[in-house]
């Protein structure tokens, strides 16, 4: 990647949202579609180096486009489910509970807590409180894709 490119994609996250919506009206010719800005961010990143260096072959789209398929089974409903409406595997979620500290290790398709794997935050935060509870609002997201 050239240094003017790389800055460019580099400085992506330090942009304000307003900004960020702006940079895709010069690149996209089109105005910003009303996702969350880890998606601007990570479209304008491509775009950037789409310009700089040309967009992938039609036959390496195609290729990529079949080994998807070999994934999804040609489902189509499954490659249009984001896979990262959670928080990247690795996160540690912390939370102070009544004096204690609650640390959750994020997984691929589980949650770590205190040495045993659970499918639902509300599970865990099932366990800690002993109420039904909302997982995601227990751990402070706005909504549960996190």
């Amino acid at each position: 990647m050239t240094q003017s490119t790389m800055a460019r994609v580099a400085s992506l996250p330090h942009l304000t949202t307003p900004e960020l919506k702006q940079l895709w009206r010069e690149l996209f010719q089109s105005e910003p579609p009303p996702f969350n800005r880890r998606f601007l961010e990570s479209r304008l990143a491509y775009r950037i180096q789409e310009l700089a260096y040309g967009a992938l072959k039609p036959d390496i789209r195609k290729r990529l486009e079949k080994m998807g398929e070999k994934l999804d089974g040609g489902r189509v409903e499954i490659r249009k489910h984001r896979i990262d409406n959670r928080p990247v595997p690795g996160t540690r979620l912390i939370k102070e509970w009544q004096g204690q500290r609650i640390e959750v290790e994020v997984g691929v398709d589980d949650f770590l807590y205190a040495g045993q794997r659970y499918t639902s935050l509300s599970r865990i935060a099932r366990e800690i409180t002993g109420t039904s509870r909302n997982g995601w609002t227990f751990f402070g997201f706005t909504s549960a894709r996190g």
